[in-house]
């Protein structure tokens, strides 16, 4: 698989641009607020329906457009088709496979897979547990694109039941009763969805350990596949944690209901619903070696140990994508300027044989030799194709 053309129309900086592409590696090379990012920012946003680098889809249209266009011609197997997302500015966006257009939006996932390595991906390891379930849902949803209308959903449930927890906790009486028992019919929307969710991660954690300790091996000087661990942390922990093997959707969506009626009191004083996946973790831990003990990434890595950590999750989602079946394109959004001498030849050592891989840089000096193929000269949004 992998984008032989990308159409922008009014796409961030571009109002209009073209770019044939090649399968194997294209760098494009341009200072930075040239608009180099941008053009691999639209290819993953047709992947994923999201951005890798705002939350919102609002900055992704041109300023003073009302609406961008991102189309791009996608090869797989020898056949070529055109997938297209048309962004609105505050109303709902519209998507199409060879101009027809598509019942929902979030058809469109999946149907082009990404893998991108940028320098936010140190939030992995340093940021907030969102930043983790943001990176298993993701993983979670190329791998199954229907689980996007769950995600959906999941999120849907979760505003109401919030409004529904700061009405209940102010109110008094038979308002209070009534506020009670329809957050009870929350409680059960909640725990149902919330159970598909919670497994659906907890079978990705297992799939994606062995991947992430192969990957640490490569990329850290030194290091063996034991060393980096992976482990998923739910407020319904003792179900999670003690068993061998992973508790149905069934059993999960009952602890997720008793935990709810558990911690009620505290959902009520506060407001907010402090039970389900929006409140889980994906844990990191390193060691030196097999039964060497075992520390948190987050604040006892090293810089340079925190770099390895996040390199291995997006290899180990790029290797288990490809266990799945199919080459992502994999993009790498001007890493290589955040990587030693030695990280960055390994990295585009283990990426070169990809189907497609798309390298932005601020010079030529950062694509490493591994990495040599089609390039683009990317000034003031103009995008030029070296000779």
């Amino acid at each position: 698989m992998y984008v032989s053309h990308l159409s922008l129309h009014d796409f961030r900086s571009y109002s209009s641009v073209e770019v044939p592409l090649d399968a194997g590696v294209t760098a494009f090379v341009g200072r930075n607020g040239q608009g180099k990012t941008n053009l691999v920012e639209a290819i993953d946003y047709l992947s994923r329906l999201q951005s890798h680098r705002v939350a919102t889809d609002a900055p992704l249209v041109r300023a003073g457009a009302e609406q961008a266009v991102v189309r791009a011609a996608v090869v797989r197997d020898g056949r070529t088709a055109t997938l297209e997302v048309e962004i609105n500015a505050g109303r709902a966006n519209k998507a199409r496979i060879n101009k027809s257009p598509l019942p929902r939006t979030r058809d469109l996932v999946g149907l082009v897979r990404t893998v991108v390595f940028s320098p936010e991906d140190l939030t992995l390891v340093k940021g907030d547990p969102s930043d983790r379930r943001r990176f298993l849902d993701d993983l979670m949803i190329l791998r199954a694109p229907r689980l996007a209308g769950v995600r959906s959903d999941y999120d849907r449930v979760l505003k109401q039941r919030n409004s529904l927890l700061k009405t209940a906790g102010l109110a008094r009486g038979s308002a209070r009763e009534g506020a009670l028992a329809t957050l009870a019919v929350w409680d059960d929307h909640l725990a149902a969805i919330g159970a598909e969710i919670l497994a659906q991660r907890l079978a990705l954690v297992e799939a994606l350990r062995p991947y992430v300790g192969k990957s640490y091996e490569t990329v850290a000087r030194g290091a063996s596949r034991d060393d980096a661990e992976i482990t998923y942390k739910s407020v319904v922990e003792s179900v999670v944690e003690p068993v061998e093997t992973t508790p149905t959707v069934e059993t999960l969506r009952q602890a997720i209901l008793s935990e709810l009626a558990r911690r009620q009191k505290d959902e009520l004083d506060r407001g907010i619903s402090l039970v389900g996946p929006h409140r889980d973790d994906l844990l990191l831990f390193l060691g030196h070696g097999a039964g060497a003990e075992r520390l948190p990434v987050k604040g006892y890595a090293s810089h340079g140990e925190s770099w390895s950590f996040a390199l291995a999750l997006r290899l180990a989602a790029y290797d288990l994508l490809r266990a799945d079946g199919d080459d992502p394109i994999l993009i790498l959004d001007d890493v290589f300027a955040e990587l030693d001498s030695q990280r960055r030849v390994q990295l585009a050592e283990l990426v070169a044989d990809a189907e497609q891989v798309l390298v932005t840089a601020a010079v030529p000096e950062d694509v490493p030799a591994a990495l040599a193929g089609a390039r683009y000269h990317v000034k003031a949004g103009e995008v030029t194709r070296d000779e």
